[in-house]
């Protein structure tokens, strides 16, 4: 960890805001862990670990740390909207359990292809996509009947 706070400090200094311990304490929270995560769970997270940070201050900082370029959206469920840190990480989607919400990330090849054709198709320039599937896990789908 560091080079995200070198360049949230560089991205912070070109929009001519000031750099707060506050804003460090939340990245370094982001990129303490994998996991995907909602402001709730990050706030909880914190102030578990002793942080003064407020739920307020996360929510004011968020998009920033997203036009920076270090997390993104991924989905929104139950009234809150999930992120996840990219920085250093490649593109991938989203299997999400809809029972007990564990969230499998895959890259499949596949993919990119659809996006090549689509783009020869509509002559329409893609940057990114999101691919959010929602189903049951493994361990779920034994208890249902679909």
């Amino acid at each position: 960890m560091g080079d995200e706070i070198e360049l949230f400090r560089s991205f912070i200094s070109q929009k001519g805001l000031r750099n707060t311990p506050e804003r460090e304490v939340i990245i370094r929270e982001i990129f303490s862990t994998h996991d995907h995560f909602d402001v709730d769970d990050l706030y909880l997270r914190m102030l578990g670990k002793g942080s003064k940070v407020s739920k307020a201050s996360i929510y004011r900082n968020i998009p920033l740390i997203m036009e920076c370029g270090l997390i993104k959206e991924v989905w929104h469920e139950n009234g809150h909207m999930h992120y996840e840190h990219i920085y250093g990480h490649g593109h991938h989607c989203h299997l999400r359990c809809i029972q007990c919400g564990k969230v499998i990330e895959f890259v499949d090849r596949h993919l990119r292809q659809i996006e090549k054709r689509l783009s020869k198709e509509y002559d329409f320039k893609i940057i990114d996509h999101n691919l959010d599937i929602t189903g049951y896990c493994s361990d779920c789908k034994n208890g249902i009947n679909v």
